[in-house]
């Protein structure tokens, strides 16, 4: 059996399938982004984790040591 497609019909069945391609792309997209975000937030706080603990560390033997320079 022969399936009589209209133009209208062929044209929407076109463009719904580029709509459908071009989000999956964007969603595809916007996962990438934000993985990457949180990557960037963990690597920017585990930063600021050790920078606190040199800070730390530092005033410690400042005051084992006995100066009174601080960080």
């Amino acid at each position: 059996m022969k399936d009589n497609l209209s133009k209208a019909e062929i044209r929407k069945d076109a463009v719904q399938d580029g709509v459908e391609a071009v989000t999956h792309a964007v969603g595809q997209g916007t996962q990438i982004v934000i993985g990457a975000v949180q990557d960037i937030a963990k690597t920017v706080g585990g930063l600021a984790t050790d920078l606190f603990e040199i800070r730390d560390a530092a005033k410690k033997a400042s005051d084992d040591s006995g100066t009174d320079e601080t960080v």
